[in-house]
């Protein structure tokens, strides 16, 4: 990777200078003792004063430059000799990391927040000196992110509710739940928004059931500010909401769960987290047990069953019946087609 400095008289490109390039700039006019000031900088570099008072705070604070202003010049200038402006160190792995970053962007397509954070991600690049060089398109080779099933989100809906929660409206909402053909209208005052395994939800209070419930903004057809405003509780976080939840369903009891692995599908359990609460315990052949705490079983028997029978539940006793129905349903189904 090489870095070198640019050197001050390169041509500038106007509205679009990144800030890096804006400061050797300005240390160029201040190195050449012309005693240049906030308002004669901004003139020629085309940013407002503020912009250029927050560029001289960034290289006296951050870049430890010793700038000074001088009252009877009217301009800033060095108290002590520099011999360069100092140079951004940045790392071959730090930059990977910013690639990361970009290829993460992917699972936002299609979303409000794809834009913003795209703008942001460009913020972030434009900082960097224009001189450094890496092999990107290799590493671009090498690394991506992939959503199988990807959740149909109505985007309108999706930036109105981040509005929504941002400037605190409470909103009426026409809601369709699951298995029901008829829409419901509720008042609700929005939370939160979070992308929760792949999927987005919304946590509001519900006015018509006076608690705070969860709702999946694909679901809702239509949406209308109320004209009042709301508080969100203080109390109210969403790593509290979801800490005994295996998914995002609510707290419905404390549920002792033991799941047994057979050996040729415990690797895949050893290699990731599944819950805060998970405790794994080693069996000689090979296999595992997964236990769990959870406040509810909803989610944790889909999950169950999608291990095609290499999964046997072992407590709690709701567990074991739910699974063991839904299990003969299959059957039957399938048997019948």
């Amino acid at each position: 990777m090489a870095r070198h400095v640019r050197s001050p008289s390169a041509p500038t490109v106007h509205h679009s200078r990144p800030p890096m390039e804006r400061m050797m700039q300005i240390h160029a006019a201040v190195q050449s003792g012309e005693y240049p000031n906030a308002s004669s900088l901004s003139d020629n570099l085309e940013v407002s004063p503020k912009t250029i008072q927050r560029d001289l705070e960034f290289m006296r604070d951050r870049l430890q430059l010793p700038l000074a202003y001088d009252n009877s010049r009217f301009g800033y200038y060095y108290t002590e000799p520099v011999d360069a402006f100092p140079n951004l160190q940045i790392s071959e792995g730090e930059l990977f990391a910013l690639l990361i970053a970009e290829k993460a962007l992917q699972q936002y397509r299609g979303t409000p927040f794809e834009k913003r954070l795209l703008g942001t991600f460009e913020k972030l690049t434009r900082s960097l000196p224009d001189t450094v060089s890496l092999h990107l398109a290799d590493w671009d080779q090498s690394v991506s992110f992939r959503t199988t099933a990807e959740p149909l989100t109505d985007l309108p809906i999706m930036d109105s509710l981040a509005q929504a929660i941002q400037k605190r409206k409470q909103l009426h909402i026409t809601y369709r739940k699951p298995g029901k053909r008829q829409a419901e209208s509720r008042i609700i005052d929005p939370f939160h928004l979070a992308n929760v395994n792949g999927d987005w939800y919304l946590f509001a209070h519900d006015h018509l059931r006076g608690d705070l419930r969860t709702f999946v903004p694909g679901r809702i057809q239509s949406m209308d500010p109320t004209g009042k405003l709301f508080t969100r509780p203080a109390r109210f976080t969403l790593e509290q909401r979801l800490k005994d939840s295996f998914g995002v369903h609510s707290k419905q009891g404390d549920f002792a769960v033991r799941i047994h692995f057979d050996e040729s599908v415990a690797d895949y359990i050893r290699e990731k987290r599944w819950h805060p609460s998970q405790n794994l315990v080693e069996h000689r052949d090979g296999s595992l047990e997964l236990r769990l705490t959870l406040g509810s079983l909803e989610e944790i028997q889909r999950w169950i069953l999608g291990w095609a029978g290499h999964a046997q539940v072992l407590a709690p006793p709701e567990l074991i019946q739910g699974v063991r129905e839904a299990a003969e349903r299959l059957l039957a189904r399938t048997s019948g087609s």
